[in-house]
């Protein structure tokens, strides 16, 4: 159970039982999971070129039992760059997933983003859930941050005015074969490469709970479908998560072979994601060609050079604008949950929803110490005028000597 408070959040620190800490006496000593071999050996074995195959976009609609449209999911992987702990630039994956839906008249979004490594890693994760109940509407948030050798989750819920909030720490050394929920979408991919999963492999994952559990994955074999009025052939995946207090958690993926999403079932849900266009498979990765731009006549009467200018200067921008989206892919997902959480929470004070939204990615970098306290300011209330420092007491003048 987390701590309660009122307006502000308390903190409640939980380590891992790696990590050192005091236990009551009589009380259950939770053993902590680990992956096995054959689940680091299959992460250790992926090949660039495989993670390549996985960059790209996807959309999916989200269907009730009834077959009506409730909304949609997306899953976007993007080549990008990221910069270790000694600022390094390394090659990384940038995955963002969000869906909107609406479920018996309740408008609910998730978000997920994260940076991983070429052996799927996570770097960087937040992930965000708000539900719009029409009484109390509820958000979760769940970050998770690798910095000096072990990998930190903070845990928000927050329920009308009352906000828990839980860390927990993990040594790197004891979470090998950890798959998070962005490096899942990846991995899902290179199965549907590979045709393949690895078997009896047993990674790690969270479970509903935030607690660390088994993962494992499943091939239920090749199945055809109707995809678009199309028939397609899938590769049938089955993922389950093995809390150790709840009941396990199964999800059904079915790929196509390139790696597209084509059906998502969560077992014992009503409701499944299915893939209304078929996109074009590719046999092989598809290097982006150079975009040429052919220059249209313009047809002024005056002022044609000023014009043409003009329009240059606006290209080049255009270009730059682009290539600078391409190499942060974060930051336009970035902006996108920004601006979806705004609109579906629609709060009086936007500046400080802001700071509460942006304040978790800020936690890569360390604080800068402010001017005008020696305590750290809070980026959710203004800062209070530092009080006037008391004038000195002039000294008194020694008495004249007689």
């Amino acid at each position: 159970m987390f701590p309660k408070s009122g307006a502000s959040a308390s903190k409640a620190k939980a380590h891992h039982p790696a990590a050192k800490h005091h236990h009551h006496s009589g009380q259950k000593v939770r053993i902590p999971p680990h992956a096995n071999a054959e689940a680091i050996t299959f992460l250790r074995s992926l090949q660039l070129e495989e993670l390549q195959k996985a960059v790209f976009s996807e959309t999916l609609t989200m269907f009730s039992d009834i077959g009506e449209p409730q909304g949609e999911l997306t899953i976007d992987v993007q080549r990008s760059r990221c910069s270790d702990e000694v600022g390094i630039l390394t090659y990384c994956l940038f995955v963002h997933a969000f869906s909107r839906s609406v479920v018996d008249q309740v408008l609910c979004a998730n978000t997920v983003q994260g940076n991983l490594s070429a052996q799927l890693e996570v770097i960087e994760q937040h992930s965000q859930e708000f539900i719009k109940f029409q009484t109390i509407p509820m958000e979760r948030k769940v970050d998770l941050l690798k910095r000096d050798n072990q990998l930190t989750m903070t845990r928000y819920m927050k329920e009308d005015e009352d906000i828990k909030v839980e860390v927990t720490t993990f040594p790197c050394d004891t979470i090998a074969g950890f798959v998070s929920e962005t490096a899942n979408l990846v991995l899902l991919r290179v199965m549907a490469w590979r045709q393949t999963v690895p078997r009896n492999a047993r990674f790690l994952a969270l479970d509903t709970d935030g607690r660390l559990s088994y993962s494992t994955y499943q091939a239920l074999g090749s199945q055809t479908i109707q995809v678009d009025h199309h028939e397609a052939e899938v590769f049938i995946v089955e993922q389950t998560v093995h809390s150790e207090d709840g009941i396990p958690v199964s999800c059904q993926f079915y790929l196509l072979p390139d790696g597209h999403l084509a059906k998502r079932v969560q077992v014992g849900s009503p409701g499944c994601c299915v893939l209304t266009t078929l996109p074009a498979l590719r046999e092989e990765d598809e290097m982006e060609s150079r975009p040429v731009f052919e220059k249209k006549p313009l047809k002024w009467e005056e002022d044609v050079e000023f014009y043409s200018k003009f329009l240059d200067r606006k290209e080049e921008l255009r270009l730059s604008h682009s290539s600078y989206k391409r190499q942060h892919p974060e930051a336009q997902a970035l902006m996108s949950d920004f601006l979806l959480f705004l609109l579906l929470r629609q709060p009086a004070d936007v500046v400080t929803f802001a700071a509460e939204f942006f304040g978790p990615f800020a936690q890569r970098h360390p604080p800068t110490p402010s001017l005008r306290s020696s305590h750290r300011p809070s980026p959710f209330r203004p800062l209070e005028p530092e009080p006037e420092p008391e004038p000195e007491p002039k000294p008194e003048s020694d008495p004249p000597s007689g």
